[in-house]
């Protein structure tokens, strides 16, 4: 063959275009792994300036619970605010800092802050503003670093090396969704208590079912969740989540490729605002399997449910671990990839 002949020229042609793709791939992955380097970078300072918040603001709550007038906390309150502020330093970080953080912000509904000196008053406030920036910024670094890990190149290819994977940082929080420090904002124990009743539905490919809504408050701020809602008083957690299910879903109990609803398996403490509104909630979560995956109707919807749910589809869990999305409860991609959690127990299994 000539080389340098119509065939040749072809081979030169196609040679070349490969030798230029595997470059620019090359280029791409050390461009991809350079970024993703700073990007968890930045989430280890956004972590480090996060945890400077909290202690400074643990510090200010415990020259607080030990100068405040007695008008403004009991003796009893006063204990139990300085006890919480140390238990928060000595939390360390993940799960166990979250839950001394909510536990601290419990005890500080005894405080009445009007009662404070206007300086310390003024530095509280300060301190809330602070982390709520802190956390702001710590959960975008890490929703950029998860969207960029979430890529295929990335996650074939093992970019992010040994790195952890980065994880939210999730509180309730005064002030929470403003710089201004909304202090007076409903605390857990101010908060309108609800039981609720959550269905995982999963397909035969095992696909979870979810929907996608906002706080009307926060309409920028999506997040997925699983179908149910509030246990009406005596109603048993079960009949409320086939009530729930069947008016969300339009999945009716007893039908063909309707099966049984089994749990109930995990149970969610959690604080959140909606509509307004805070709420102190117990959800538990039972699993129900279909086969084959039913056309979800969503006709029964609340008025309030029609303005603040977007749409719905069904995930994998492939889909869950990579996403860059904001699901509740976080844990669920782990959990459906262990059998053994959708087997009920009793209790059930505590998750976040």
């Amino acid at each position: 063959m000539n080389l340098f002949g119509a065939g040749g020229w072809l081979v030169v042609l196609v040679v070349v275009l490969v030798v230029v793709a595997l470059l620019a791939t090359a280029a791409l992955m050390i461009a991809r792994a350079r970024r993703l380097d700073r990007l968890h970078v930045r989430v280890d300072a956004a972590h480090h300036g996060l945890v400077t918040a909290l202690d400074r603001r643990a510090a200010v709550v415990r020259a607080v619970a030990a100068t405040a007038p007695s008008s403004a906390l009991s003796p009893t309150e006063r204990r139990a605010l300085r006890a919480a502020a140390r238990a928060v330093e000595d939390a360390g970080g993940g799960e166990a800092r979250e839950a001394a953080e909510n536990d601290l912000l419990a005890r500080r509904a005894a405080l009445d802050t009007a009662l404070l000196s206007p300086d310390l008053s003024a530095e509280l406030a300060d301190a809330d503003a602070r982390v709520v920036v802190a956390r702001r910024i710590h959960n975008d670094a890490v929703r950029d670093t998860r969207a960029l890990r979430g890529r295929r190149m990335v996650r074939v290819l093992h970019l992010a090396g040994t790195a952890p994977y980065p994880r939210y940082f999730e509180i309730a929080e005064a002030g929470e969704g403003a710089a201004g420090a909304e202090v007076g904002r409903p605390t857990p124990e101010a908060a309108v208590a609800r039981d609720a009743a959550r269905v995982v539905v999963l397909d035969p490919e095992d696909r979870v079912l979810l929907f996608e809504g906002v706080d009307p408050d926060r309409p920028s701020e999506a997040f997925w969740f699983t179908p149910g809602g509030g246990v009406e008083p005596d109603e048993d957690p079960a009949d409320a989540a086939w009530r729930e299910l069947w008016q969300e879903t339009g999945i009716v109990a007893g039908k063909p490729g309707i099966g049984e609803l089994d749990g109930p398996l995990w149970v969610r403490d959690v604080v959140f605002d909606h509509d307004g509104v805070t709420y102190a909630a117990r959800e538990v979560f039972f699993v129900l399997r279909v086969d084959p995956a039913p056309v979800v109707d969503v006709s029964g919807f609340t008025e309030l449910e029609r303005r603040t749910v977007r749409r719905h589809r069904w995930w994998t869990r492939t889909e869950l671990a990579a996403t860059v999305d904001v699901v509740y409860p976080r844990q669920l991609a782990d959990l459906l990839g262990d059998p053994g959690s959708l087997s009920p127990v009793d209790p059930p299994v505590p998750i976040q």
